[in-house]
């Protein structure tokens, strides 16, 4: 290496490269990490490095040459990347390795418009020496060089316009536990600012993408899911698009339900004009979910709802579709069908299908949702009636065609609406649920806007956080972790600002929140236990046992300090009634597992004292969040020992936990035979879980005659999964080296109804 190449320094000055100085950042970073060739990511940077080089460049440079060498047998170089990025990081945001004072810097960015003034208005010079002293800037070196990047791109405090940073992670943990507690008393909310710090900065709770990056900044936002509700009139479709442009620019998934609008050649104005139908309008919502990028933190995404019996269904299902013009294709938006018993009894039984537009079929769209008895009776009396507008379908052609397009797109989705409704913590005749959000998890109450300003409308949101499984020694802490997880969402939503009037009527009253899991596939590795073979059932319950229940306690002990939420009434918990109560009883034959807790005393103190929250518990996909505490996602089984994801930054390289030591124990998406262990699991967790679950169904091709998954396969796990009592089901993944999903799919129409899944 030629020690006479100049570097361009930060300030413009040149001067002749330090070779000596690159090696021991290199060193330093290296401390403590195994299989590590400091000289190897020193030759594979040297050969990069040319005359004039600017000192940033240089350490990018060697950072992406540790970068480049992790792999499964040395995925220590992930942490050594990780550390680099942070130096690197560190020097941009303060020009210095060794961070600010709390106060100092706290003073210098709120002049900069990037914190929150209220800052210093709720704490003084020694509440922030009292931070500063708690905080632990060498966490900073626990993380993954994906998280780092992750941090870098979407949750550091930063001018996304010229690439400044300002702050490094450490404080970004301890100003979010600053602005969640800051309305507690003097007397604790410094105690609590310290608990949840330590949970947050050890990824003990996984804080999802609004809260990470928006709170301590003067955006006040931080819902991660917002459910909308569209009326059939146009004022109501307006007033729902400005609400999803407003929550689209505020870092928001949002969840449309469009399943009242009418089919094309309705009447309109008592016959004066032709309806249009649907598409039209949902174009409409494509345009305003597009329209903003998020501040830069994620693009605008939504899923869009409707039922199965709709007449336009056919049109509807295949919007996403390669295939066809931009005229009869909407493929921006992803879309959820919505099923309930009777349309799975139809397919069993080889029946048709009756397909309505909604406007023509009064009271079958609000049953289809609150009453199922009602449901079947209106259906019934409307298939015989003549008079309305109607079209058969075969059942066992509609759902080919429903599972054809998911497994073509991936992402066609379904919602079950009666186990919303039944298994929920809503009393469905006064707060029934009738959508979903984009993730399939949340399922809450909403009401149709009648404009923008309306009070009468709901809009749903939910807060969400996870438990790191993986972190968790025994199931007890999460006694400490749900208390510090439920006082701090419950907070965030007094400190949040609502740009709709309908999300803050809602969200207030209800108060709901979503806390679910990261590092499942971890956590079964560490046990020993697998996905497939039903190893993992009894701790699944276990485990998610003890989430409801330490969540449950966690509100009721809240409520007893600040009130039940308004509309606690609303809820089945009102009634004493509890998600072990409600849930499947299908899930018994897999698994007779006792609890563990003291429910009853729980019941009793939810009926004397309520709850601070309508909903506790929601399992989220937790893509990015997960990452960042160096975890598995969600609940899924991962595809690769290292997984690789592509970025603005280029490929990242992230290795699962412990890697080196529990290899032989991972069960790696692609090694599971099927999706009936998964599913299981999923039911198990459901048993437990008030709201839903983001679960997915996988298929490999190879596995399978001809290379063809056979639809009797796809509509079997549907059918399963109905039968488990699961609320959604999220993606649909097919192995990446099927060419062509849709010719992977053999449409073998014919269910052998002696399966155990097709008794429903």
């Amino acid at each position: 290496m030629n020690q006479s190449l100049l570097v361009t320094k930060r300030n413009g000055r040149q001067e002749i490269i330090n070779l000596d100085k690159i090696h021991k950042v290199i060193n330093w970073a290296a401390q403590g990490l195994k299989k590590i060739s400091v000289s190897q990511v020193e030759l594979r940077s040297h050969i990069q490095f040319y005359d004039g080089i600017k000192t940033s460049d240089i350490q990018e440079t060697i950072i992406k040459a540790a970068a480049d060498l992790i792999t499964q047998e040395t995925p220590d170089y992930q942490y050594l990347a990780a550390r680099l990025t942070v130096f690197h990081l560190r020097k941009k945001a303060y020009g210095q390795f060794k961070p600010p004072k709390l106060y100092d810097h706290v003073v210098r960015l709120v002049k900069l418009g990037k914190y929150d003034k209220q800052l210093l208005k709720h704490y003084n010079i020694q509440d922030f020496e009292y931070m500063n002293n708690i905080i632990d800037h060498w966490r900073d070196m626990n993380f993954s060089y994906a998280a780092v990047k992750q941090l870098e791109g979407k949750y550091l405090a930063q001018n996304r316009v010229t690439g400044e940073i300002y702050e490094s992670a450490q404080f970004l943990y301890i100003l979010i536990s600053a602005c969640l507690f800051a309305k507690y008393s003097t007397e604790t909310r410094l105690k609590y600012i310290k608990q949840f710090y330590d949970a947050i900065s050890t990824f003990k709770i996984s804080l999802p993408t609004p809260i990470m990056s928006g709170v301590r900044t003067p955006t006040r936002q931080f819902s991660s899911c917002v459910l909308i509700e569209c009326d059939d009139s146009l004022d109501s479709i307006n007033a729902t698009s400005s609400a999803i442009v407003k929550y689209v620019s505020q870092r928001a998934g949002i969840g449309i339900n469009a399943g009242r609008i009418r089919a094309i050649g309705s009447a309109i104005r008592g016959g004066e004009a032709f309806h249009t139908g649907c598409i039209p309008f949902y174009k409409h919502f494509q345009t305003a979910v597009k329209s903003c990028s998020q501040g830069g933190v994620r693009g605008g995404a939504a899923t869009l709802f409707y039922p199965i019996w709709h007449l336009e269904v056919e049109n509807l299902l295949v919007l996403k579709n390669n295939r066809g013009i931009e005229d009869n294709r909407i493929r921006h938006l992803d879309y959820a069908i919505q099923i309930n018993k009777l349309m799975y009894q139809r397919l069993i039984q080889n029946k048709n299908i009756t397909l309505f537009s909604p406007s023509d079929v009064p009271g079958l769209y609000e049953s289809f949702f609150t009453n199922q008895k009602e449901f079947y009776k209106l259906y019934i009396s409307y298939e015989k009636n003549r008079n309305i507008r109607h079209q058969h379908i075969k059942a066992i052609e509609l759902f080919a065609l429903i599972m054809q397009e998911r497994a073509s797109t991936g992402r066609i989705y379904i919602q079950n609406v009666d186990h919303c409704n039944t298994h929920s913590p809503f009393n469905k005749m006064i707060a029934p649920i009738r959508q979903s959000n984009l993730c399939l998890e949340i399922v809450l109450p909403t009401k149709p806007l009648k404009n923008i300003n309306d009070n009468d409308g709901e809009i749903a949101l939910c807060t969400l956080s996870a438990f790191n499984l993986g972190a968790i020694e025994h199931l007890d802490d999460l006694s400490t972790l749900a208390n510090l997880a439920v006082r701090a969402l419950d907070a965030l939503l007094d400190y949040q600002n609502y740009p709709v009037p309908a999300a803050k009527h809602s969200a207030i009253k209800r108060r709901s929140l979503g806390i679910g899991v990261i590092n499942y596939a971890y956590y079964l590795a560490k046990h020993g236990m697998r996905y497939s073979d039903g190893s993992a059932n009894q701790l699944t319950h276990r485990t998610f046992e003890a989430i409801q229940y330490y969540l449950l306690k966690a509100s009721n002990e809240l409520a007893k300090e600040q009130g039940p939420c308004m509309w606690f009434n609303e809820t089945n918990y009102a009634q004493g009634i509890l998600p072990i109560d409600t849930y499947k009883k299908d899930i018994d034959t897999i698994i007779n597992e006792p609890l563990y807790y003291n429910w009853e005393d729980l019941r009793a103190n939810i009926k004397q004292y309520g709850l601070r929250n309508s909903t506790l518990s929601a399992i989220m996909p937790s893509e990015t969040s997960s990452q960042i505490s160096n975890a598995t996602n969600g609940i899924e089984p991962p595809r690769g020992y290292i997984s690789i994801k592509a970025s603005k930054d280029g490929i990242l390289k992230q290795a699962v936990p412990e890697l080196t030591k529990l290899k032989d124990h991972y069960e790696l998406l692609w090694d599971i035979p099927n999706n009936s262990g998964y599913l299981q699991l999923a039911g198990i967790m459901q048993k437990f879980i008030d709201q839903g679950i983001s679960a997915n169904t996988n298929y490999d091709p190879s596995r399978f005659l001809n290379n063809k998954v056979p639809m009797k396969v796809l509509l079997t796990d549907l059918l399963f999964a109905y039968k488990l009592g699961l609320k959604t089901l999220y993606y649909h993944n097919t192995r990446d080296r099927a060419d062509d999903s849709q010719k992977n799919i053999q449409n073998t129409y014919q269910i052998d109804c002696i399966s155990d899944a097709c008794k429903i």
